[in-house]
């Protein structure tokens, strides 16, 4: 059956070139509400159901009402997506992911990872009250250009006002855990303020978040990943401001600016657990040493669009984005034991040296696209555009003011095409494109940090690093993406497609390990870019009160990044061929009640790598590398002044082996599953609208996947997951 399924999507994508569709949204987000649903994200003004790829757009309200459940949108969209793993709950997101790779996170289009050095930081770079929607393109694609081998996660800014004079909104709420503990307890403000007159309009806002620590189902103080950071027993702010001015009737400015902060209060030290008994680390008031955790994003953004330039539609961006992430500094090892790292005994004896990283980050960057119907040939709708990326990143150790991570600094240059033709009256639709991706990375010559050898006498252990010759290795390829869609009759789809991703690999942690003389990165391959491919056959049933979708996609790239342990808690990167494939089914109706409707989501991924370099997979990539399985149900209710919900996510048991005669991984990371029940209830009143929401309304016991699946003799990394809390928010517009 597998094998039939994928000659069948073979022959669709060699016939045309294009990607998938827009499948059936999450639950609470109403796709037909106000009409067509224009994706930025998509690169393209037409709607998403005429567009090849696999979309998802979580609405205003249905992204607050995930927000004030979970406290982020990183947590609301892992909630709605069953193919996204499961969140750690932490600021790091390292390992989460999106159908088995790391997808890229957008604002406004305007890429937030860092891939030289991924301080996976990026689901934290701006608040959610200033995003108005959240879109998600699924899947390996180039659409953004770096980044996106999992799919794109663009968070759209609000837009301008949409009435002359002042207008806005406020927010304010309150958070405890089950027992109401004060250090629990967390609030946070904010306020949005607009005003437009003529063809001039402003937004100013902000908001102050202060979070406390939190508790998992067995009312334990949940342990505190202090080197990676926390938002629990945090502060966060975020300054955002966008001004706009229409220059003509079809043309508009826009200039968006934005900064966040998220800093760690360090009041707490972490407490070993113990994987033997189950018992999870936790915490107890303390003082890490040096400077707490935080995650610092600052953004500048100016564009122009004319939605009727030449009879088609002109889109330009020029954008400044800079990133500090600090990591905190509390060094131990697995038993709780403290230890010294960043040694280097010609600084200091060894013991006697604290130090602890910050990646620095800056990106510069273009976007110009121009869409409009072929004359002579209106069914054939044409974008041409050109994309350009400077990001230079580096990673240092503020302490002692060393170089852990070289700076390295990054280069794109992109032109790209994309054509949809429509046939037969929209019965049949194909579509496909190609980018031309130039990449040339630039490192000068470095030496790395004094290096460890734990099995040597404590004397021997600590050596000095090696020379590495730098260079400016260039490369290049041609993304090619099609698909086919066929709608024989209103909101009944069937679609088969092909897309390639293009990344940058984490050149920071290849750089930072080496500890061979003789390395050129000239020729060095460790740090050639990623390009995965990916396929997918799906139908769409979307008639009546019925909404329902089913996916079956693969994805596969031959020098793929894999995530393994390194020193202490570090991560190394390993180039193997990985493999993923799975399913994807989303069924949602309404109900004879008035109002309700319900929902059930499921997935299936599996994904294996090559341990050996025999160019063929033959191990389970773990739970730092992929998600497991799941099931969605959920019940919404939206009438009159109440609008609700009920939704259980079922994450399923998990075990990780490998083909026989190569190395068997750990059984203690095997998963058991675990389920967790969120609620959510607004009134709206004629002053505003009041909310109370439940995370794990029934108070569950868990270890969350992340630290299960990973470090297995690591009693500080075993963290359980958030237990019972309540948030009670009043918003206000005006």
């Amino acid at each position: 059956m597998k094998k039939a399924v994928r000659n069948l999507l073979a022959a669709g994508a060699f016939l045309v070139t294009g990607t998938g569709f827009a499948q059936s949204p999450p639950p609470a987000v109403d796709a037909e509400a106000d009409g067509p649903i224009i994706v930025t994200a998509a690169r393209s003004i037409l709607p998403a159901n005429a567009l090849p790829l696999t979309i998802d757009v979580v609405d205003k309200e249905a992204l607050d009402q995930q927000i004030a459940i979970s406290g982020s949108v990183t947590d609301a969209v892992a909630t709605l997506t069953p193919s996204f793993s499961p969140t750690r709950q932490k600021l790091s997101g390292a390992g989460e992911t999106l159908r088995g790779r790391s997808p890229l996170y957008a604002i406004n289009g305007i890429p937030q990872s860092t891939p030289l050095r991924d301080g996976s930081r990026d689901g934290f770079t701006i608040d959610g009250f200033f995003v108005d929607r959240v879109e998600l393109i699924y899947g390996s694609n180039a659409l953004q250009g770096i980044g996106g081998t999992g799919g794109i996660i663009n968070q759209v800014t609000v837009g301008a006002p949409q009435e002359e004079g002042l207008s806005g909104r406020v927010l304010l709420q309150g958070t405890a855990d089950n027992r109401f503990h004060s250090n629990g307890m967390g609030g946070k403000a904010g306020g949005l303020f607009q005003y437009e007159a003529g063809d001039f309009d402003a937004t100013m806002g902000a908001t102050y978040e202060k979070r406390g620590v939190c508790y998992d189902g067995q009312d334990r103080r949940v342990g505190l990943n202090l080197t990676q950071g926390e938002t629990q027993d945090s502060q966060a702010t975020n300054i955002f401001a966008r001004v706009g001015y229409a220059v003509s009737a079809t043309g508009r400015i826009d200039l968006i600016a934005s900064r966040f902060e998220l800093k760690s209060d360090g009041d707490y030290i972490a407490v070993p657990g113990n994987r033997l008994t189950g018992l999870p680390t936790s915490a107890v008031r303390g003082d890490s040493p040096g400077e707490p955790a935080a995650n610092r994003t600052e953004s500048l953004a100016l564009s122009y669009t004319d939605t009727a330039l030449w009879g088609g539609h002109f889109v330009s961006q020029i954008f400044f984005n800079r990133s500090r992430d600090t990591f905190g500094g509390e060094n131990r090892d697995a038993t709780g034991n403290y230890i010294a790292s960043f040694q280097d005994p010609s600084i200091a004896p060894v013991g006697d040296l604290f130090d602890q990283s910050q990646n620095r980050s800056r990106k510069r960057g273009a976007k110009f696209s121009y869409e409009r119907a072929v004359p002579g040939l209106e069914a054939l709708t044409a974008t041409l555009g050109f994309d350009a990326l400077w990001d230079k990143t580096q990673q240092r150790l503020i302490a002692s003011d060393r170089v852990w991570v070289p700076p390295a600094e990054f280069r794109s240059l992109a032109p790209f095409v994309q054509g949809n033709l429509k046939l037969f009256d929209g019965l049949l639709r194909l579509a496909g494109g190609a980018r031309w991706e130039n990449v040339q990375i630039k490192i000068d010559d470095y030496h790395t940090l004094a290096q460890t050898t734990q099995t040597l006498p404590a004397a021997q252990r600590y050596w000095g690093g090696v020379d590495v010759a730098g260079g400016k290795p260039k490369f290049d390829d041609l993304l090619l993406n099609g698909g086919i869609i066929l709608e024989p009759w209103d909101g009944i789809r069937a679609y088969a497609s092909y897309a390639e991703g293009y990344t940058a690999s984490d050149v920071g942690r290849i750089t930072r390990s080496i500890n061979l003389t003789g390395i050129d990165i000239d020729s060095y391959l460790a740090i050639e870019p990623i390009v995965s491919n990916n396929r997918e056959i799906g139908v769409e049933v979307k008639r009546g009160p019925f909404d329902g979708s089913a996916t079956y996609f693969w994805s596969s790239s031959d020098k793929g990044q894999l995530l393994v342990p390194g020193i202490g808690r570090n991560f190394d990167v390993q180039r193997q061929r990985i493999e993923i494939e799975g399913i994807e089914i989303n069924l949602r109706s309404e109900t004879p009640v008035p109002g309700l409707k319900l929902g059930i989501g499921y997935a299936h991924i599996e994904g294996r790598y090559d341990s050996n370099a025999d160019s063929k997979v033959d191990t389970d990539l773990d739970g730092v590398n992929i998600s497991p399985d799941r099931v969605n149900v959920s019940a919404t209710y939206n009438r009159g002044p109440v609008s609700a919900i009920i939704q259980t996510q079922y994450y399923l048991s998990r075990s990780f082996h490998a083909d026989a005669g190569v190395a068997q991984p750990n059984p203690l990371n095997n998963f058991g599953g675990y389920s967790v029940t969120d609620a959510s209830i607004r009134y709206q009143t004629a002053f505003g609208g009041l909310r109370l929401s439940v995370q794990n309304l029934f108070g569950k016991f868990y270890l969350d996947y992340s630290s299960d699946t990973r470090l297995p003799t690591d009693n500080l990394a075993y963290f359980a997951g958030r237990g019972r809390s309540f948030t009670l928010s009043w918003d206000y517009s005006f």
